[in-house]
Parts: structure tokens; sequence; C-alpha cells
């Protein structure tokens, strides 16, 4: 029996041996890429910058690099990688950390983003919450750092480019605008909030993503009881850094003034009856496809600051216009 057991662990320790080292392979083949990657752009800048490139070539130098390259070392060398390739050098000219935090894959699609304070805050999100190649590119198409960034003064959006978006506490997770475009519902629609509800939970890897870190899904249409009335919350979330519940209300038309106070009684039941040891008061959510500011402040006054009401919409946000919206916050002069 001894000799059996000193053969399985003999067995383990070669396995995980194996296994850290395939992994180790991968990883160091990985980094080797955006390093090999990085300095094809490097001497495709110095060529540039040396002249020859408009004496010679003229704009045509990565078309033709482009075909040069392919036909001696096969795929991989398209015009569009080659671009990627020389902003990355220019973008990261100190390669050496991020080559180890972020895949080529990540680094391609940061190195398009021509604005720093942009490409700041997806590199800082992609290393914090490892986000897949997929995650960053639809993030980046519904312009989260914009949404984010236009919600926030000068100091705040400097700071959530250098650090990434920080939860600590209950408005870190609220945004002010949620998009849905992963629903593919055309405009105009019209559907019913339990057709909303349903392709939401249809497309929950998504919509997870969209309401962001840390969110866990406990159930739809989650049944309460007061004095003998049955209620029925349409979405309960568990967020695990603020460790409380998340209720969220779908609401298709404009938000009312009861739906308010509806959520506010929710929150009330959650507080009292379905508290455990260590958890915080729960946070409200009504997503209301259109909202009136100044009845959600009347409606909301003396509530619990846990109560928000945010907006969805259907469609990718008018990237144009949140730049401008953010171009006004960074011009804004220090007190």
């Amino acid at each position: 029996m001894e000799i059996q057991n000193n053969y399985n662990t003999l067995l383990k320790q070669i396995t995980t041996t194996l296994k850290t080292g395939q992994m180790s392979v991968i990883k160091a083949g990985r980094r080797q890429l955006v390093l090999t990657y990085w300095g094809i752009g490097k001497h495709i800048v110095e060529f540039e910058q040396g002249g020859a490139e408009k004496s010679v070539y003229g704009s045509k130098l990565l078309d033709r690099l482009s075909k040069d390259l392919s036909v001696q070392l096969g795929k991989g060398f398209s015009r569009t990688n080659l671009i990627s390739m020389r902003l990355c050098y220019l973008h990261y000219p100190n390669i050496d950390e991020v080559s180890v935090q972020l895949t080529w894959g990540h680094l391609s699609t940061l190195a398009r983003i021509d604005n720093d304070l942009e490409r700041s805050f997806y590199e800082q999100q992609v290393i914090k919450d490892k986000w897949s190649i997929r995650e960053l590119k639809r993030q980046k198409s519904t312009a989260l750092f914009l949404r984010l960034a236009t919600s926030k003064d000068k100091e705040e959006v400097l700071q959530l480019a250098k650090q990434g978006q920080s939860i600590e506490k209950p408005e870190d997770i609220i945004r002010d605008t949620y998009v849905f475009e992963f629903l593919k519902i055309p405009e105009p629609y019209a559907i019913s909030e339990k057709d909303l509800e349903t392709r939401l939970l249809d497309n929950l890897q998504e919509f997870l993503l969209e309401l962001g870190k840390g969110f866990t899904f406990v159930g739809r249409q989650y049944r309460l009881t007061v004095d003998n009335e049955h209620y029925k919350v349409d979405l309960v979330f568990y967020h695990r850094f603020l460790r409380c519940f998340v209720l969220i209300d779908l609401k298709i038309d404009k938000v009312k003034h009861y739906d308010i106070g509806q959520m506010n009684m929710y929150l009330g039941y959650f507080a009292k009856e379905e508290f455990f040891e260590g958890d915080n008061p729960p946070i409200g959510i009504i997503l209301t496809r259109q909202k009136d500011e100044l009845l959600v402040e009347f409606a909301t006054y003396g509530m619990s600051s846990q109560l928000f009401v945010s907006k969805y919409q259907l469609y990718l946000p008018d990237e144009a216009e949140l730049r401008a919206e953010l171009e006004q916050i960074l011009l804004q002069e220090e007190d």
C-alpha cells in the first residue's frame, strides 16, 4: 500500500511539473511573439524616420511590405497587421513589462486606440479583469471608457485612465447608460418587459460583461411576500466584491414614481428578510428606456442612496458625441 501511495505521489509530481513546464513554454512563446512583432514595428518606424519611405516608396510602403513578406514568410503580414506592429512600437516604447502581461491579440487591439487616456484604461482593465480579446473588442466597440469618463470630473477621468475602474462603493458599479447591442433588437422595437428579460438571460455572458466585474446571477422573477401579497423582482444578482444583493427591474417605457417606490420596498425586504451575516445593504437598479431626471430626483428624495435609475439602449453609442463631451471635461480648469 505504501509503495502504491509513493508511486501515486511520483505520478502527481511528474504531471504537475509537465503541466507547469508546458504553460511556461506557452507563455514564453506568446511573449516572444509580442517582442518579434514589436521589433518589426521598430524596423518600419526607423525606416520611415530615415526618410527613405518618402523618397523611395511613398505612401505604399506597407502595401509593398505586406506583399513581399507574405510571399517570403507566409501568413501574418497583412497591411492591417503591419499597421498594428508599427503602432505597437510607437505606443509602447518600453515593451518588456506589457509583453509579460498582454498577448499580441490584446496589444494589436490596444495599439489602434489613438487616445492615450483611453488606451491606458483598456490596458488596465485587461490586466485587472483578465478580459479575453473578444471581451476587449466588445467593451471598446461600446465605448466603455467614454461612457464611464463622461460621468466624472477631470481628476476622476485621469484616475480612471491610469488605474482602471475600481469597485469600492455602490456608485462604482453603476453606469449612466447600459448598452444591449448584443440582443440585436432592431429599431423601432416592440417587445415586452418579459421578452427583454428573457433575451438578456439568453445572452447572460454578454449581459454580465456589460454590468461589470463581480456580478453573480442569483435568479429571475425572484418571489417575495409582504402581507400575504406576492411580488417578483425581475433579476437578482449578488456582487462578490461589495458583498450585497443587486436587484434589477426592467422597464421598456419611461420610469414612473411608483416604480421607484416599489424598488425601495424590495430593498427594504432584502435588507430585513434576505440578510446574511457579512452582507452589506442591497442595491437596487431600475433599467429604463427613458429617464426623467427631475422626476427621479423628486421620487427618490429621502430614500436609500442604494437605489439607482439608469437608462439602457439597444444600439452602439455615438462616440463622436461622447468624445466631444469628454474634451469639455478635460478642458475644465482646476479649482
